[in-house]
């Protein structure tokens, strides 16, 4: 990673929440810049830079503090609970020379086999922990799944890195599967208990009663014309 995506901040001199609304709804975001064994700075990052800096791809950034080049990695950020805008940054201060752990998105590829035989491919682990210099910080790891069949899995084992990259997460904790797709159950209409067996016997029942009247109305037909004879 040759290139830092600088964040534009200046000296917070205001503390508090009426102070941080003020702040807000003038599109900056309060923030924490700390570093260990020494004091926390209080700063401002505008919203705008803040929200390119987080879609660049970038996990390490420059900035500018009392007049010193530091580079940081953000450690927090807290949302709205509603509208999910940014509300606070915490921004700690790393060295280009000793290691970090941060986690780092993983990028699936590749068409998998199971999948062009109809499977579903699912993804369970979208991040991993990685201990690297802040210089070696991939935007992403990339695992190909081309060989990926139906009923099989893929785990964290399975990606490779550069030597200068150490993988934190357990090697065994699952990142991708293939399963076959549900079937569509059809639904069951359920009829009331004797339902089915009442109409059917009252559809008998007057069948054989309208049966019944038209064989009396020709038997008393005869009756008649043979009394009249």
């Amino acid at each position: 990673m040759a290139d830092y995506y600088q964040l534009v901040v200046e000296k917070r001199e205001s503390i508090g929440s009426a102070a941080n609304k003020f702040l807000r709804r003038n599109g900056k975001v309060p923030a924490n810049y700390y570093y260990k064994e020494t004091d926390n700075i209080n700063l401002i990052l505008d919203s705008k830079n803040l929200y390119h800096a987080l879609h660049s791809g970038h996990h390490i950034f420059e900035v500018e503090v009392e007049g010193d080049t530091q580079y940081v990695m953000i450690k927090e950020i807290q949302f709205h609970p509603v509208n999910e805008s940014v509300l606070h940054v915490d921004l700690m201060r790393v060295r280009r020379d000793v290691k970090i752990t941060i986690a780092v998105p993983i990028h699936l590829e590749g068409e998998a086999v199971g999948v062009e035989e109809g499977g579903v491919l699912s993804q369970i682990l979208t991040s991993i922990d990685i201990e690297c210099l802040p210089t070696d910080v991939p935007e992403f790891i990339a695992l190909d799944t081309t060989e990926l069949e139906m009923n099989s899995s893929l785990s964290v084992a399975d990606i490779t890195v550069s030597g200068d990259i150490t993988i934190i997460t357990d090697e065994e904790q699952v990142i991708a599967t293939i399963t076959p797709p549900k079937e569509e159950e059809e639904p069951v209409v359920e009829l009331e208990e004797g339902e089915e067996g009442e109409e059917g016997e009252e559809g008998e029942e007057g069948e054989e009663g309208e049966e019944s009247d038209s064989e009396r109305k020709t038997e008393g037909g005869d009756i008649a014309e043979e009394s009249t004879e």
